[in-house]
């Protein structure tokens, strides 16, 4: 891997941060791996230097909270209790529940602004406005006047409740902006330290309890279709954790994020996407089986199981079985829930259009390969 480059980016980040203690290294190969797949594959030069910065500024990140935490050690005798994750195949509704549960005050969900700036302000009150925030909400704001289909497959403002994986940036590992997974050599490098993700999420919960010293919340409620690949890890940071698990045909899940990774690969010249679509089932294959053998392992008053099509016809239904199952006040599904259900219907942004032959595959070869999960749960359209 490129050391020379990892080394550059740390100094720079030094530089930017005006911190010099990064704490033990054990990220940096991830790092050298991430450089080494922004250089080695087609980006323009546009987006090789965002990248680039964006390895610059998430390092000046890592520092600034390094010292924040060292400054602060109280910060991680923080609890973070009985926190509910969301997890399943990617684009079988996971998004669509995680924002319908946020809508309860009593939810601390981490926010899309929150993921890029975790570490407080120097010198900043956090009961007052924060300009980092605005800084995100016009920067999104401008995205979706240039983007508008983006809008209709995921849409992202400075205060949507967002993926806590995001938080693994900081650690340069996970499926970061979810390309880099289908790319040598991080895709290599990413599949041989898995076992390293206990030490992501370690990470990742001294980053929540610096947010909750900020801004502190009653319960955390968090998602990602990314806990499949270290559900062992997470419990391991968060033995209390409360799983929901989404579900649906995985036709129809393998179809919407072949398209969605296709979308984010336009960034990256000489994508089949042919060739992309058999690359994006097998990772996500491999992550529900994954996930599903550690899920064996857990009590059923753990696990809440929600299909899509169950969601779609009845959201505060499926909020009652979570809030239930958890013993949760169910208050709020009569009034803030209820309230979202009626401002958001489905298809809102406009809707995602997908299908399987673009991405060179078929259902036939789909349901072949998720024919041991068909078999355990009724997702098939």
């Amino acid at each position: 891997m490129s050391e020379r480059l990892s080394k550059a980016v740390l100094d720079e980040a030094r530089a930017q941060a005006e911190f010099e203690d990064l704490g033990e290294l054990w990220f940096q190969d991830g790092l050298d791996a991430l450089l080494a797949t922004y250089e080695s594959n087609a980006f323009n030069e546009k987006r090789r230097r965002r990248n680039r910065n964006r390895m610059v500024g998430a390092a000046a990140t890592r520092l600034r909270a390094q010292a924040v935490l060292a400054s602060h050690p109280d910060i991680e005798q923080r609890e973070i209790r009985r926190p509910v994750f969301l997890t399943g195949l990617p684009r079988s509704g996971t998004s669509a529940l995680f924002n319908l549960l946020a809508a309860d005050p009593a939810a601390r969900p981490l926010l899309l602004w929150e993921t890029q700036f975790p570490e407080p302000l120097e010198g900043h009150d956090p009961a007052q406005p924060d300009p980092r925030h605005e800084a995100i909400r016009a920067y999104y704001e401008k995205g979706r006047e240039t983007n508008p289909e983006w809008n209709k497959i995921h849409q992202t403002h400075a205060d949507t409740p967002e993926e806590c994986v995001l938080l693994h940036l900081f650690a340069f590992h996970g499926v970061q902006y979810g390309i880099e997974i289908f790319l040598e050599p991080y895709a290599s490098w990413y599949q041989a330290n898995l076992d390293r993700l206990t030490t992501v999420y370690a990470h990742q919960k001294q980053y929540m309890q610096m947010l909750d010293w900020q801004r502190p919340g009653e319960r955390w409620l968090l998602k990602a279709p990314a806990h499949m690949w270290g559900l062992d890890s997470l419990l391991e940071s968060f033995p209390d954790a409360a799983i929901v698990w989404n579900h649906r045909d995985p036709r129809l899940c393998v179809a919407s994020i072949c398209s969605m990774t296709a979308t984010l690969m336009r960034q990256v010249d000489g994508v089949d996407p042919s060739e992309l679509g058999p690359r994006v089932m097998e990772f996500y294959a491999r992550s529900l089986e994954r996930g599903l053998a550690v899920r064996e392992r857990l009590g059923a008053d753990r696990v809440v199981d929600v299909t899509h099509d169950e969601f779609v016809a009845a959201p505060l239904s499926i909020a009652m079985r979570v809030y239930e199952r958890f013993g949760l006040d169910v208050a709020p599904i009569g009034s803030d829930l209820a309230s979202h259900v009626g401002a958001n219907p489905k298809d809102k942004h406009g809707r995602h259009d997908y299908g399987l032959e673009a991405y060179g595959l078929s259902e036939g070869r789909v349901l072949e390969r998720f024919a041991d999960y068909l078999a355990r749960f009724d997702v098939s359209a």
